[in-house]
Parts: C-alpha cells; structure tokens; sequence
C-alpha cells in the first residue's frame, strides 16, 4: 500500500527547494496597509502584545458562536481537524505527522508569513484550505529559522450586494457543504517529513491583485487524495504579490456556473486589476439537459464572462480544456472534446484575449508519457492502494497530483512565453517547462494530505 507516495523525488526536490529559496521574499517587498490588523502565534509561548498569541497543545480550534466578522479583534485560532504537533521544544510547534492550524476570518484575501524550523532537521510542505499548495518540502538545518510569505484566498458562499436583487448565496453541492473552501475560517495544513514551524502571522491585504478560476473538476480545489486539479497547484508558484482564488467546481458547465451563481460571486468581489482565468469544455458537451452547444450557447456563455470581467476592470484569459487520457492504435491522443477547444480559441481570437492552449499543450504532454506512462498521472490505482479503497480506481478525466502539477507547469511556461501581465507576479527563478519532456515520475513525489475518498469528483 502506497508505494505511490514513497517514489524518490530527487530532481523535483530541487525544482522545489529552488522555488522555496524564493518564497521568503520580505513584506518590505509588498507593503501593507497598515490599518490591518496583524494575528500573530508563536510557538515559543510568549505573548508579549495584544495581537500576540502562544501555541500549545490546548490551543485548540472552536467555531465562533456568531459569524465572524473583519472587526473582531482576535479570531477564533487553534489547531484543527483533531490534530495537533506532537512537541513544542525549542520554540517550534513540530510534529512526526500533519498537522492543521485554523483561525476564523471572514471573506477576503490574507497574507500569511511563517517562520519554519525546529530542534530537528525538518522538511515542511504547507497547503492551505481544500489542498492548495503553497510551500513544497522546504528543508531546514536542526535549530535553523526560514521564513516564508504567501497570500491565501478566503470565502464563504455568501454574496454581497450586487446590483438591485442579488443572489444571496452560492448554490453548493452535496460535497462542498462543510468544505474548507466554504467555511468560516482559513486553514492550514502543515506536512512533510517532521513539518515544524516556529511562528505564524495572519494579516487581511486589498492591495494585490486577485486571479480567480472560473473551472470545473480539473480545476477545483480536489479536498482528499488521491484526487488533485491544476488550480490547487497554481498558488506554489506565484509569491505575495498576487492572490489566487480558485472558484471552479466540480460538474460545472460553463451555464451551471452562472445557474448556481458562482459567476456572481466572483463579480461581487473582482475589482480592477484582477483577472479571471476561465476553463469549462469538459461537462459542457455532455448530452441531456446541461448539454451547451459548442457553436452557439457556448460561446454566448464566454462573451457574458469576458464581458462581466472586463466591466469590472478586470482582465479576462481563456483556457483550452486539457484532453482525456484516450489513445489511439498509434500512441496518439484522441480528441474528444469536440468543438469547444476551437470555441475558446475563436473567441480569445475576436476578443484580442490571451489563451493559455492547454488543449494542445496537453497532447504534447500525454503523448510524451505514453498510455501506459499517463497511467501515473491520471488516478489508476489497483484496490486497497488506499484505506477503504475497495474497488480498483481507474479514471481518465481526473488526475493525481502529479498530473495536476505537470499542467500547472505548463500553463506557468505559457504565461511566461507570452509575456502575459501575471508573469511578473511569479516566483523566481523558475527552471523552464517543456511538455515534451516532462519531470519523470520516478522522481517526483508530494506528500499526500491526511483525507483520504475513493469517490470520483462530478464530472467525467
């Protein structure tokens, strides 16, 4: 069991610890407001100011008994999830498993600064809310400090006051109610091999732009293994500058995003400068009554959203539905989303937008692996891989985390070659990405999140 998760990872350590070097970039770098008020926990268990707390074992996360609210002076805060580090040595919350931290705020984008280490050699990935990736596998020396700055995105299903009759709330699904991506607090997930962290400042920010993802399931923040999306692999990759808010949902059409008002919630809070990014192709196609023709309704439905964007002073960027894990006799990728990758293209085209062509960049990528190469990042895993995991899983729509993070190379490659405006938001340096030479699974890992679920994501 779990072989997957104990390949080396050599060369992808490097690619990370490159990346992680960078990620301490100082808030000097990106000022912030000072009427913010700043939350911070030290594991040293000293509390020398107001906004100062200590982190022990019973510091432990409770819900707010009301909603909270961006006036509260200090939050609700704990560690989470019926987890907590097992020492608090040496001024450094650690642990020998994954550990969750929680602290309530209301919607809005938060900066939060850690400083990573403790008594013994650690290596640290930190993600944040439904699996987002922020910090992969930074290593620190026995009794060292680094210090990491990143933005997290927070939101519940509640719309703010658009226009005269807004809609009151997002329509979740089954599986998002209760989600830490809809929740009342923002949450950290700290994982690795003895993750530590010796300290953790929380402060609200509207002074950096917002990309927001407007998706479907190979977008989505995928909340258990072994199912990952390319949008919940995005943030590892951009620094304090910028702040990443993943709206995609599983089953979406490009209609149904609108239907359950996610488009509206989004609208509520886009502002000039932001970008939305939009991805839909995948359930669009699919016959019976959320059909939406490619030719027509398709591209009537993207219009609205490049329209509704750029109202807002917001910049809109098309994707092109990444492809199926579908071969032919000759190794090469069937195409089987139809019209809808020519759609985005056409308009992208006659609305003079960037498109960011995952459709063709996925082909190359696949086609590199091969059938049985693809079977690595793709979720294909025999019975019993996982706990409770009965039934051999074997899905060619959705991938792993390492197919996620392979597509989200690619699209960062792209923003890059296109000199597009979000590549100054980046962290640098970045090693450059060819799909026709993909990092080799064998040396590629990420250490797995704690929740575990062998049901498939809506959407095939």
């Amino acid at each position: 069991m779990f072989l997957y998760w104990r390949r080396a990872y050599k060369n992808s350590k490097t690619l990370f610890r490159n990346i992680a070097v960078f990620s301490s970039i100082t808030l000097a770098l990106c000022s912030v407001t000072t009427a913010q008020p700043v939350w911070h926990f030290d594991c040293a268990g000293k509390q020398s100011a107001a906004q100062e707390k200590p982190l022990s074992a019973a510091t432990i996360y409770k819900s707010p008994s009301r909603p909270v609210s961006a006036s509260d002076t200090f939050p609700a805060f704990g560690f989470d999830l019926g987890t907590s580090p097992t020492s608090f040595a040496s001024s450094s919350c650690s642990s020998v498993q994954p550990f969750f931290f929680s602290i309530a705020v209301p919607d809005g984008n938060y900066q939060v600064t850690l400083t990573l280490g403790g008594p013994a050699a650690s290596t640290t990935t930190v993600r944040a809310e439904s699996r987002r990736l922020f910090i992969n596998q930074m290593e620190v020396a026995a009794e060292k400090s680094r210090r990491v700055t990143f933005n997290v995105n927070v939101r519940s299903a509640a719309i703010s006051a658009l226009g005269s009759a807004p809609p009151s709330k997002v329509a979740l699904k089954l599986r998002e109610i209760g989600a830490l991506d809809w929740d009342e607090k923002l949450t950290l997930e700290f994982n690795g091999d003895h993750p530590s962290v010796r300290s953790i400042s929380i402060q609200p920010i509207d002074h950096v732009p917002t990309l927001y993802l407007a998706s479907d399931s190979t977008v989505v923040d995928q909340d258990k293994e072994p199912w990952a999306a390319w949008g919940q692999m995005l943030p590892v990759f951009f620094g304090p500058r910028l702040s990443i808010a993943n709206e995609a949902e599983s089953g979406e059409t490009i209609r149904s995003f609108v239907g359950e008002h996610r488009l509206a919630k989004i609208l509520s809070t886009i502002r000039p400068g932001d970008y939305l990014m939009i991805q839909f192709g995948h359930n669009d196609q699919k016959p019976g009554n959320g059909y939406v023709p490619a030719a027509t309704d398709f591209k009537t439905y993207l219009l609205q959203y490049i329209t509704e964007a750029r109202a807002h002073g917001a910049t809109p960027i098309l994707v092109t539905p990444m492809n199926r894990r579908n071969f032919d006799a000759d190794g090469k990728i069937v195409q089987t989303l139809g019209d809808y990758p020519a759609a985005m293209r056409e308009v992208a085209e006659q609305q003079k937008l960037a498109l960011i062509d995952l459709n063709a960049m996925s082909k190359t990528l696949f086609e590199t692996m091969g059938e049985t190469g693809t079977l690595h990042a793709f979720v294909h895993y025999p019975a019993n891989t996982f706990p409770g995991q009965t039934e051999e899983l074997k899905d060619n729509t959705h991938f792993n985390s390492y197919g996620a993070y392979e597509l989200a190379r690619a699209i960062v490659q792209n923003i890059r070659d296109q000199k597009l405006p979000l590549a100054r938001y980046l962290r640098l340096p970045i090693p450059p990405f060819d799909a026709s030479h993909p990092d080799a699974f064998a040396d590629w890992e990420l250490p797995p999140s704690p929740s575990v679920s062998a049901v498939t994501p809506y959407g095939r």
